[in-house]
């Protein structure tokens, strides 16, 4: 089964640079999408000015804070386990020890956790992390603390994220919050609130901080990129009642684009997710505009039945997403293309599931991430839907499509063998220590001997040899971008 951001760096504890002069021990974990990893890193920078260094040694921290996921019961269950260790540890090891859940689990299971189970001294939703210092004075008071409500305002724009176990290359920049479109099977619009979109102004000035300090590469973030609005602040569902100079020199995302190329013409430019009803062609327009736009749009579409679309509340169908990904790659021929799909959803029939088949095959996506139903309760279809697909039945469609993607990837990836792709060196080939691993724009990872290339090179690598999900090739020199 292929694997989100979640599993493949859960349970990776974040670093940061230790400030001289603070005495206490922050442990943190990050759970789920890369906007909770980005949070951490808020988080991070809000506990260093109240006197905490980061430590990766669970036994000496005086808080741990564990910054959660709801998005599938699995990626809940295995905060859970986190939970039950870091008790043990306070029990047996340190019993002056503060522990604290964040992020989507903790607005949802508040009451669980400190009421119920008592197995956290302190909760803290995803918009309340500012209030992080008065709910740490209150438990260091000997009282249980919590604050979960949803802002309407909270963007964290005048936050500078301190940067955790970062290879200084790559960074995460957060250009929304919250979620609007309800789909049925999703938890974010319950524990991440309303969507509001952050002053482009700031988003820039992150951008150039960022270039300045020897970043070459940044992910615009966003539970919805393609909703992007800024017209002065306010929630996007009020953007009817602006006013027209607001309306005349509002920002959108394709627009968000265009300035953040501008202003460094030489860092590369990432964005994630889109959503097919809201991802506009001015926004394909702009990434074939600018050379640093990265030609990768992630575009999950759930399912490949119009039916099951519209149990899910995806204000798309299948013919207007297909018309979708022939306009891009007509844009931009060589754009990489990665799905999310869930199988199993209550009521897919075997057609159904046949209709999703027959979508991958007309796509051939270069990667994707797929997953079985996971009821969330909660949500609408948690509360009207009853989770009738057998597991088995689920377990079995799960990897016909895991199977087709190999498929469909090794094609994708082998169309780039004898050409020159220019990659962005990250860190080392987990593989071999004599080799660089980075990515090429179309965020496919390529691997090639280090000769004289170092982290955050620019690197054109001419391709000799391919897996289904790797590059294999030769540096042949410095791009122009360095």
């Amino acid at each position: 089964m292929e694997k989100t951001i979640d599993e493949k760096k859960q349970g990776e504890s974040l670093v940061l640079d230790q400030k001289e002069g603070n005495k206490r021990k922050l442990f943190i974990e990050s759970y789920g999408c890369a906007m909770n990893f980005s949070d951490s890193e808020i988080v991070a920078s809000i506990m260093q000015n109240q006197g905490f260094n980061t430590t990766q040694n669970l036994e000496e921290a005086d808080l741990v804070l564990v910054n959660t996921c709801s998005i599938r019961d699995k990626a809940e269950q295995t905060v859970r386990k986190r939970l039950e260790k870091y008790n043990a540890v306070k029990r047996d090891h340190n019993p002056k020890m503060k522990v604290g859940v964040l992020g989507c689990m903790a607005e949802r299971l508040k009451t669980k956790f400190l009421e119920e189970e008592k197995i956290v001294d302190l909760v803290v939703g995803p918009d309340a992390y500012k209030d992080l210092p008065n709910l740490l004075a209150e438990v260091d008071e000997g009282r249980d603390a919590i604050n979960v409500i949803l802002s309407k305002e909270e963007t964290y724009g005048d936050i500078s994220p301190v940067r955790l176990n970062t290879n200084g290359v790559t960074a995460f920049v957060s250009i929304t919050r919250g979620c609007d479109n309800m789909c049925t099977f999703c938890v974010v619009p319950f524990t991440r609130g309303r969507e509001r979109s952050r002053d482009p102004q700031s988003i820039i000035e992150e951008i150039n901080d960022l270039w300045n300090k020897g970043y070459k590469e940044v992910t615009l973030l966003g539970q919805n990129v393609d909703s992007y609005l800024w017209y002065g602040g306010g929630l996007k569902k009020d953007f009817k009642d602006a006013s027209d100079i607001q309306k005349a020199t509002s920002v959108n995302f394709s627009k968000l684009l265009d300035l953040c190329a501008v202003a460094q013409p030489k860092m590369r430019i990432r964005f994630s997710t889109s959503n097919p009803q809201d991802l506009t062609l001015d926004v394909v327009e702009t990434m074939a505009k600018h050379q640093n736009i990265c030609n990768h749009i992630h575009l999950p579409v759930q399912s490949g039945s119009n039916r099951i679309l519209k149990e899910m509340n995806r204000l798309h169908t299948r013919e207007e997403y297909m018309a979708l990904i022939d306009n891009i790659r007509k844009i931009i021929p060589n754009c990489a293309i990665s799905q999310d799909m869930i199988v199993g959803f209550p009521t897919e029939t075997e057609a159904d599931f046949q209709d999703t088949v027959s979508l991958m095959d007309y796509v051939k996506y270069n990667f994707g991430y797929m997953f079985t139903y996971s009821e969330r309760p909660g949500t609408m279809a948690g509360r009207n839907m009853k989770d009738d697909v057998p597991e088995a039945i689920k377990k079995r469609r799960l990897q016909d499509i895991v199977d087709l993607q190999r498929i469909h990837s090794e094609i994708k990836t082998k169309e780039w063998l004898n050409t020159t792709v220019e990659v962005l060196i990250e860190k080392e080939s987990k593989k071999s220590d004599a080799q660089w691993s980075g990515r090429t724009p179309q965020n496919i990872v390529c691997v090639f001997p280090k000769a004289n290339y170092k982290v955050g090179d620019f690197v054109n690598v001419k391709v000799t040899d391919c897996t289904s999900a790797t590059l294999i090739g030769e540096g042949i020199g410095l791009s122009e971008n360095n």
